[in-house]
């Protein structure tokens, strides 16, 4: 309890002599004051008013009103009750740490190792650090994509260092972890603090503490610092590949489907792949088509396959899926006009437009403002074939052969088809995998004679004769290209 807190003293008890009121606003210095006259000075309460205005504290009235003339126990116990809740709530405010940025320390020169690591473990806390992203939509802030405990992280402060006066500025943190958690102990965090007001820091490190030595603290780039024209208008993020993915005819298909389409820049958040594989990313990645990010998540965590939580041990979901979505989504935001959030074995066909391009810029004529384009999945199970497009060099690449699975499973009864996005990326704060969590626009859910989602795998209605199954050639509309391109790769890679 601070020195001058609301409990009887002695009028020569001064608010100014207190460390714990340095720093204090005008109005909670006021509002102290008067809560310590309430309580010391009964007397002075009915005389407590600024001359032709109202009282200072907001709820004097109240009080005043419940208490006023009233000699009942009720009445009594109504006005110690208000009191305490009033006494409370105003030295909590006093208590409360400021998010601000506040100059702990100069340095000579901003120093700390800079981490290049796409995931990387904050000692002594259960917090991993993915990127910080500079955003200005809601203030002057930096945010932090990460993975944190969702009960265990309590507290964490951005700790930034300002060239060239060398200023330590420390900020509290707003830990947000995504609503879509599915059970997992650990989240996709947003790790959100104000920047300085009178710099603009390149780089942030990430403490449990207000108090400590920068130089021994990881350092990480805060990027989309600058805002530059979009060179890019499609960027398709795919995330994670993991379990030593081989199936390479259908990535290779699915690359050069999203190329046809409009596609410049296709972002892979990579666990692991076959070495088959590798050959063919190395391929894309020196053709300036594919970027990838190192995904090693079960390095740090028990990663799960499942999407949700089955009290197995793992902590987190799908090898960290949503957190790798929102880091492309941020890392993109400033470089692409649109990102397409979907799977490797999933393409956006369009049934009413040529391209990507001429079907979005229909879409964002018919919806201004529209900050999401979601579109319905479809599964074309990959146990029905109609081998129309049997090319015999493609039969010694692992993998499948989308243009001989041209099926698809009727809708399910009472079941909701899930969906895939397309969306303005600087619109979007928060997403998750078949839907935003947060956005300043709205979500369109485009109509199915517009686009769907072709999605070759393993059958969800495995039961279901081949009659019973819906067929759909949009696909056989791209072959002659989808042919030709598919066989450049596979001769420069595999054949």
């Amino acid at each position: 309890m601070p020195p001058c807190s609301p409990v009887c003293r002695p009028e020569s008890c001064s608010l100014t002599e207190s460390s714990t009121y340095r720093n204090r606003s005008t109005h909670d210095i006021q509002r102290h004051s008067v809560l310590h006259t309430l309580l010391c000075n009964p007397l002075k309460m009915r005389q407590h008013k600024v001359q032709g205005q109202r009282n200072v504290h907001p709820h004097l009235d109240t009080f005043r009103m419940l208490c006023g003339g009233k000699k009942s126990y009720f009445a009594a116990t109504v006005c110690i009750v208000t009191l305490t809740s009033m006494v409370t709530l105003s030295y909590l405010r006093l208590q409360r740490p400021s998010h601000l940025p506040k100059i702990i320390y100069e340095v000579s020169k901003c120093r700390g190792e800079i981490t290049n690591s796409t995931i990387t473990p904050l000692t002594g806390n259960r917090t991993f650090i993915v990127s910080p992203y500079f955003d200005n939509r809601e203030g002057k802030v930096t945010r932090v994509i990460g993975i944190v405990h969702h009960e265990d992280v309590k507290e964490l402060f951005c700790w930034f260092c300002c060239q060239p006066d060398g200023k330590i500025y420390v900020s509290k943190a707003t830990i947000d972890v995504h609503s879509d958690r599915f059970g997992f102990p650990y989240g996709a965090a947003d790790i959100v603090c104000s920047e300085p007001e009178n710099c603009d820091p390149t780089h942030v490190s990430i403490h449990q503490s207000p108090l400590g030595n920068i130089d021994q603290l990881p350092s990480f780039e805060i990027k989309n610092r600058k805002a530059e024209p979009f060179p890019v208008d499609f960027t398709v993020c795919i995330s994670a590949m993991f379990g030593h993915y081989n199936n390479v005819l259908q990535f290779i298909q699915s690359m050069e489907m999203y190329k046809i389409l409009g596609v410049q820049k296709v972002v892979i958040y990579k666990n692991n792949c076959s070495h088959l594989m590798e050959k063919v990313l190395r391929l894309y990645m020196a053709e300036g088509t594919v970027e990838i990010i190192p995904w090693p998540i079960n390095s740090h965590l028990k990663v799960s396959s499942e999407w949700h939580f089955i009290h197995d041990g793992t902590h987190i979901g799908y090898y960290g899926q949503i957190t790798a979505l929102n880091d492309c989504l941020y890392r993109n935001m400033q470089r692409s006009k649109f990102v397409i959030l979907n799977d490797a074995d999933e393409i956006i066909l369009p049934l009413k437009h040529p391209d990507w391009k001429t079907m979005m810029s229909s879409l964002q004529e018919e919806n201004p403002g529209a900050a999401v384009f979601l579109f319905e999945n479809h599964i074309f199970p990959e146990s029905i074939s109609t081998p129309m497009f049997n090319i015999s060099s493609w039969n010694t690449v692992p993998g499948v052969n989308i243009l001989n699975h041209v099926h698809r499973e009727p809708d399910r009864k009472d079941v909701i088809n899930p969906k895939k996005m397309i969306v303005d990326p600087r619109k979007v704060i928060q997403t998750s995998v078949h839907s935003v969590l947060r956005a300043y626009g709205n979500s369109v859910n485009v109509p199915m004679d517009v686009a769907l989602v072709y999605h070759c795998r393993e059958p969800l209605q495995a039961n279901l004769p081949r009659e019973s199954l819906i067929r759909d050639t949009t696909l056989w509309r791209y072959n002659s290209s989808l042919i030709m391109n598919v066989n450049k790769v596979l001769y420069q890679t595999v054949l």
